[in-house]
């Protein structure tokens, strides 16, 4: 008996595409099994094509002691029906099906099968990925990282529910044979895509499951949902159906969404691409299909989704077109809106039922000149010689312009990637309602002269003014379905460098559904000459260019890489001479100019010292100081500065790989106090290896000083770092100094006039201002994209009448924020400096941030906002109880955040105690002084290492590359 048995079935009623050649590759991929004990069980059809069955043949013939051939019966004609045959033959351990063409990794089967011997589980699962489109590439499902993101065995399949609510059990798995036979587990003959019911069949029927991480079948090609979209739905609705006799009927509702996700969204999306009749043909088999819930749209589903899933399972083609392309562009307008009593905005509604909830999308914001709107072309086509363009404006429903409004529109055509546009007028434009519809004949035979190189592909975009010459514009892209424009549109063109160039303007969709002409060779001496060059440009000598040209320029991506600049400072330059009174300062990493190197640069500034000061940028050098020498981050120049530099000052860490020079004195003005564990401390520090460690500890021995602003920083951060005590520096952190004036102002002359930024952000002096600002929740890396915990739409719509939300994602990460109602919310997470926004600030709302340590000297309300504290202190670590010592109301739901915010002042009177508690212990060291008495503690005459300067504002400006 082997130990692995692969059945792989060939001619059924929906096999794949592929054929002779997908089969050969199944086989090859058992064959070629780490784990020799696996057997591929073939099955065949009698309706098998001859190429398929010769595959076959030669394959068992190759290995006749791996490869076993079954001719099925002439009435086993489905899929279904022959992967049974193929499941009774079987004699390995343990079975595994896979489709024509779908390959297991190398050690695919050897994975499996320890799996199972160490749990003894009955069906064992990983990961697999399909093709995800022409091109070959493959791709996993993007829920497949949750549910296979560490290796272990469930007693029940509800334990892991993804694997019923999607699709995760339709190949990559394997039974213990005994307990198929056991269990009677069987195919459904009658369902096409009887593998969607097949596994959660299995694991509903088994005992113990076991899931394994890696990677076990690639080469899944994507259901056509366009063809197979009613055995689609036939197989999700049994799987719901067993979940519901089950009694799950949550993971019920769950599988509805993830189907409606899964499928129904993509069948969607892939309208523009299909020709006219497909898409009628297609919604009219999806509203046969789809029923029940399908009808109104799942209600957990993002507004636009649903939208799409209303209007397939109603049957409307035109709707789901235009539904397809609003899922690509969910800032544009694709269909009128009504505004309900409420405030409310719907996309559609009529006798066949309300209209879909599309509130949140924003829409309602826009103005006609700042909204994006969909413009659809209804005719392309050849008229006298020109080309006839015929089109229709959709308009917001609640701020177009009026149906007496004058009106007045413009085509253009401009060069791909160039500056060149040509104009051509609009001949009709009228008002229609909800849209605005438009005509419009282009002379492009005459006028749109290309130059014939690089110039080849031309966009068209319409832009409408209303209103007069004053009035708002709109300018808009063409939007079309890819079989819009009629083959047989064609124009002569006459290109400046002859017609050898090109001799044709061709009309043509882009695959961003956009309208465009292209410069084509139609006649024979342009299609010659179009074959010469591309002879010239690909024959041998050629390509030995292009390969030279590619290989200089790898040895120059070389000179620039970190891997060939870190020797070359950390050997060369570092010996380069000191330069007295060089300062290099760098905040967060270069990506701000703020926190404290800010203000001691500043206080450099006002006591005049001689100092020639540096600053590192990265990406942009915007909003850095004019009188001071820019380099950007890891450039050769930022190196130079580094090597001969007498200070280093920065709030983060220079790059860890780059050693101080010993005449370079570094001040490490840190970036916050700590809640959370650091350095040594934290457990992803301590399960690193040994020279990871070592790393780190050298790079935190270059710190020359280390500033505190209180003993508990002395007894976190000091201590994680490993820090003497000799390098410490009780002095405070510069940059609260600011802070600390700003709260002495405001108790003697108030809160009024704000600071000058308020009115640059368009902040109302009759409305508080609060401060959303997350801590940092990713590991080392790359800027990443985060999703905020806090609603922000949610706060708009509770409190954007009293307060304004600013917004500030950690600086290493990024967030998108909903549109909202002006002046609501304002996204301040580019603003350099923090310390600036802290002071116009009435309430902040943090999580774990040191934010909170820096807002509290102001003494003014913070709420925390923690909805997993429970699970990040766990998973972070933390140096003190969060509830006992928080400066306000730590609050765990979004709902308890609002009623907090509601009733801020009764609230803040129970916390004011406890927020001057706070300060005196963490704050010990903030007097106001700070950057005055680091100045002096540094640079000073008698400090280490320090010299008298005064400062030189006339140097250079420079940036490196």
């Amino acid at each position: 008996m082997s130990d692995f048995s692969c059945v792989i079935t060939g001619g059924g009623d929906n096999e794949g595409p592929g054929g002779a050649a997908a089969l050969r590759a199944s086989v090859e991929s058992v064959l070629g099994q780490s784990l020799r004990g696996a057997e591929a069980v073939v099955v065949l059809a009698s309706t098998a094509a001859p190429a398929v069955r010769t595959a076959a043949r030669a394959l068992a013939d190759r290995a006749p002691g791996r490869v076993r051939l079954l001719h099925a019966d002439p009435a086993v004609r489905t899929t279904g029906a022959l992967r049974n045959a193929g499941l009774d033959a079987a004699g390995g351990r343990y079975v595994l099906v896979l489709a024509a063409g779908e390959r297991l990794q190398l050690h695919a089967c050897r994975n499996l099968w320890q799996a199972g011997e160490r749990s003894r589980a009955d069906l064992i699962a990983g990961r697999w990925s399909q093709v995800a489109d022409e091109s070959g590439k493959e791709r996993e499902p993007s829920w497949q990282g949750g549910l296979y993101a560490r290796s272990r065995t469930l007693a029940r399949f509800a334990d892991a529910p993804e694997l019923v609510v999607r699709d995760a059990l339709v190949t990559g798995f394997c039974l213990r044979r005994e307990a198929a036979r056991r269990h009677g587990l069987r195919y459904e003959e009658d369902l096409t895509h009887g593998e969607i019911l097949f596994g959660p069949l299995a694991a509903a029927a088994v005992g113990r499951i076991a899931l394994v991480r890696r990677l076990i079948v690639t080469g899944r090609a994507v259901p056509d949902r366009a063809r197979d979209l009613a055995a689609l739905v036939e197989a999700h609705r049994r799987v719901a159906n067993t979940l519901l006799a089950r009694g799950l009927s949550e993971l019920r509702e769950e599988r509805e969404k993830a189907f409606a996700r899964d499928h129904l969204v993509p069948l969607a999306r892939s309208f523009p691409h299909l020709p006219a009749a497909r898409r009628d043909r297609v919604a009219a088999a999806a509203a046969r299909a789809l029923t029940g819930s399908f009808r109104d749209g799942p209600p957990d589903l993002p507004p636009l989704e649903r939208v799409a899933v209303r209007l397939l399972a109603r049957g409307d083609a035109e709707g789901v077109l235009t539904a397809a392309y609003a899922l690509s562009r969910p800032a544009t307008v694709c269909a009128p809106l009504t505004t309900g009593a409420d405030g409310r905005v719907a996309w559609g509604g009529g006798p066949e039922g309300p209209g879909v909830d599309v509130t949140e999308l924003g829409h309602r914001y826009r103005t006609f000149g700042g909204a994006r709107l969909m413009n659809r072309l209804t005719r392309a086509t050849a008229d006298r010689g020109r080309l006839l363009l015929e089109g229709r404006l959709v308009l917001p429903g609640h701020g177009g312009p009026g149906p007496d409004a004058p009106l007045a529109a413009t085509l253009e055509f401009r060069a791909r990637g160039g500056a060149r546009a040509v104009a051509f007028p609009v001949e009709e434009i009228r008002h229609d309602g909800n849209g605005i519809s438009w005509r419009a004949r282009a002379d492009v035979a005459r006028r749109l002269r290309p130059v014939g190189v690089r110039d080849t592909a031309w966009d068209a975009r319409l832009t409408v003014t209303a209103g007069g010459p004053d009035g708002p514009r709109s300018v808009s892209d063409l939007f079309a379905p890819q079989d819009q424009v009629e083959g047989a549109v064609r124009f002569p063109a006459r290109p400046w460098l002859g017609r050898l160039a090109g001799d044709t303007w061709e009309p043509y969709i882009t695959l961003k559904d956009h309208f465009a002409l292209r410069l084509t060779a139609r006649r024979r001496p342009a299609r010659t000459t179009h074959r010469l060059v591309r002879y010239a440009t690909r024959f041998r000598p050629a390509r030995k260019a292009k390969l030279l040209v590619r290989s200089l320029r790898r040895h120059l991506d070389r000179y620039r890489s970190r891997g060939f600049k870190v020797p070359v400072y950390n050997t060369w330059l570092t010996r380069l001479p000191v330069r007295r009174g060089s300062v290099v300062l760098e905040s967060h990493m270069g990506t701000c100019y703020g926190d404290s190197p800010r203000a001691l640069y500043e206080e450099i500034r006002r006591q005049g010292l001689r100092l020639r000061a540096t600053w590192s940028y990265d990406p942009s050098p915007v909003g850095f100081p004019d009188d001071a020498r820019l380099v950007r981050r890891w450039s050769w120049r930022y190196l130079w500065a580094l090597a001969r530099a007498e200070y280093w000052v920065d709030n983060q860490g220079f790059p860890q790989q780059l050693r101080k020079p010993r005449h370079t004195t570094y001040l490490q003005t840190w970036h916050g106090s700590a809640y959370k564990r650091m350095g040594f401390d934290e457990t992803r520090v301590r399960l690193q290896n040994a020279p990871q460690r070592a790393r780190l500890q050298q790079a935190v021995d270059r710190f020359d000083h280390f500033l505190v602003r209180s003993e508990h920083d002395v007894n976190t951060l000091a201590r994680a770092y490993r820090l003497p005590e000799e390098r410490l520096l009780r002095t405070g952190y510069p940059r609260n100094d600011v802070l600390i004036a700003e709260r002495d102002r405001a108790e003697t002359e108030g809160r009024l006039p704000r600071p000058p930024l308020a009115g640059a952000l368009g902040l109302d002096d009759h409305k508080k201002t609060v401060l959303y600002a997350p801590t940092f929740r990713g590991g080392p890396g790359k800027q990443r994209r985060a999703r905020l915990l806090l609603d922000v739409r949610e706060f708009a719509e509770r409190f954007g009448d009293t307060h304004t939300l600013l917004v500030r994602a950690h600086y290493l990460e990024s967030a998108r924020l909903p549109l909202c109602p002006p002046g609501a919310v304002v996204d301040v997470s580019r603003h350099h400096d923090v310390q600036e926004l802290l002071a116009l600030t009435d309430v902040l709302i943090t999580d774990y941030s040191s934010i909170m340590f820096d807002f509290a000297l102001l003494d003014r309300p913070v709420v925390l906002y923690a909805p997993d504290l429970e699970a990040y202190a766990a998973e972070r670590g933390s140096y003190f109880d969060l509830r006992e010592k928080a400066p306000g109301p730590v609050t765990e739901t979004q709902e308890e955040l609002f009623a907090t915010l509601a009733e801020l002042k009764k609230t803040d009177t129970r916390y004011a105690d406890r927020r001057r508690d706070f300060i005196r212990q963490f704050g010990t060291y903030d007097r106001g002084d700070a950057a005055r008495r680091t100045v002096a503690a540094v640079f000073a005459p008698g400090s280490s290492r320090g010299a008298r300067h005064t400062i030189d504002l006339d140097h250079d400006r420079g940036a490196g590359r």
